[in-house]
C-alpha cells in the first residue's frame, strides 16, 4: 500500500522583543494567527536571551519572531539555540539584533521594514503639501493677528502646482513618498547614486546631482539612511544653497544632517525646517530650534504607531506562513545588501 505523504511539521517558534513591544505589535488576533502555522512559545516575549527559560526555548527554537528591545543574537545565544534557521522581524531595521554570526550561519531574516515606510511616506507626503501652502506659519499668524490675511496679495510662494520636490535617496521610504507623489502636479527630481538614470525616470523622476537637489527644489525630503557615508551628508553648503522660502523635511535620521549648520541657517529665517528627526534624537531643553517659528519640530512619529502597528504584525505573520510552508520569504533582508539599509 502507497503510504500518505507525511504533513510538514510546524517548526517551534518563539517572540524575542521587549514584553513592551510584544503587547503593542502582537495583540491577541496575531498571536493567535502566528500559533496556526507554528509552535508558538507563549507569552510573555524573551527579552532577555540569558535566562533560564530563555536558555530553555532556545534549545528548540526554529523561528523567532523579534520586535524592538530584541538582545543582540550573537555567537552565545546561537550556540544555545543550535535549531535556529529564520528570524521574522516586526519592525524596520535589523542592525541592532541581527549580528555577523545569524549571517555565518546563514539564518534567514525577513522584515517588516516594507510595511513600516508606508506611514512614513504618508507623514511626508502630508507635510509636503502642507508646506507647499504654508500652513504652519499662516496657521500661527492668524492666531496671533486673528485677521484673515488679504486672498489675493503677498502670496507669491504660496501653492503647490509645478512646485520642485527633491528627493534624496530612493530608499524604500524615499520610493513610497515619489509613489504618492504621482497624482499632484509637481516636479520630481532624484539623488542617489545607486539608481541609474533610466530607473530613476522610470520612477517619475530626474535624476541630479546632490547640489542641484538642494539648489533647485522648493522642498527637500531626506530619506537616506544613516550610514558612515551618509553622517552629516547634507551639509552646511548644500543648506546655504537651498531657494529662499524652500523647506527640508528630515523623517530619516537626525545625524544625517549637520545639526548646528542647520541650526545657524535656520536662524537667518531664509529656509524653513520639518523634522520629525534630530541629532540627539531628542534636543536639550535650550537648544534655540525649539524656538525658531520657521521650524516644527515631531517626535519621531512617523513610522508606525497605534492601530498602524498591526500592519507590522500582519506581514510577521505572513512571512511567518510562508516560510513554515517552504516558500521563503517575501521581504528578505540580504547580507550584500546592509551597507544600504537603515
Amino acid at each position: 500500500m502507497p503510504t500518505s505523504p507525511a504533513a510538514p511539521t510546524r517548526p517551534r517558534a518563539a517572540l524575542a522583543m521587549s514584553r513592551q513591544a510584544a503587547a503593542a505589535v502582537l495583540d491577541p488576533a496575531s498571536l493567535a494567527a502566528l500559533a496556526e502555522v507554528c509552535d508558538l512559545e507563549p507569552p510573555p516575549a524573551l527579552d532577555d536571551l540569558t535566562t533560564d527559560r530563555a536558555r530553555a526555548v532556545l534549545a528548540d527554537v526554529e523561528l523567532l519572531v523579534t520586535g524592538w528591545g530584541c538582545p543582540p543574537l550573537d555567537q552565545a545565544v546561537l550556540d544555545a539555540a543550535p535549531r535556529l534557521r529564520a528570524i521574522v522581524h516586526t519592525a524596520g531595521s535589523v542592525r541592532h539584533h541581527v549580528t555577523e554570526a545569524c549571517w555565518e550561519r546563514g539564518i534567514e531574516v525577513s522584515s517588516a521594514a516594507a510595511a513600516n515606510a508606508l506611514p512614513v511616506a504618508e507623514y511626508t507626503v502630508a507635510m509636503i503639501l502642507l508646506a507647499g501652502k504654508h500652513v504652519l506659519e499662516r496657521a500661527r499668524a492668524l492666531r496671533v493677528t486673528r485677521r484673515r490675511e488679504h486672498p489675493l496679495t503677498g502670496l507669491d510662494g504660496v501653492g503647490n502646482y509645478g512646485r520642485t520636490v527633491g528627493i534624496l535617496s530612493a530608499s524604500l521610504v524615499g520610493r513610497r513618498v515619489i509613489d504618492l507623489l504621482r497624482p499632484y502636479d509637481l516636479r520630481l527630481l532624484l539623488h542617489d547614486p545607486y539608481v541609474p538614470d533610466e530607473e530613476a525616470a522610470a520612477l517619475g523622476t530626474r535624476p541630479v546631482g546632490l547640489d542641484e537637489l538642494f539648489a533647485q527644489s522648493d522642498i527637500v525630503s531626506i530619506h537616506t539612511p544613516l550610514l558612515p557615508a551618509t553622517r552629516g551628508l547634507v551639509s552646511r553648503e548644500l543648506l546655504a544653497a537651498m531657494r529662499p522660502g524652500s523647506c527640508l523635511i528630515n523623517t530619516a535620521r537626525g545625524a544625517v544632517v549637520d545639526q548646528d549648520a542647520l541650526t545657524d541657517v535656520l536662524s537667518l529665517d531664509r529656509i524653513r525646517a520639518v523634522l520629525d528627526v534630530t541629532d540627539p534624537e531628542v534636543l536639550p531643553p535650550d537648544h534655540p530650534l525649539w524656538d525658531r517659528e520657521n521650524v516644527l519640530i515631531t517626535p519621531h512619529l512617523a513610522g508606525s504607531q497605534g492601530n498602524e502597528w498591526r500592519r507590522l504584525a500582519d506581514l510577521a505573520v505572513a512571512e511567518t506562513r510562508r516560510w513554515a510552508a517552504g516558500d521563503g520569504f517575501a521581504h528578505p533582508v540580504r547580507r550584500e545588501r546592509l551597507e544600504f539599509l537603515a
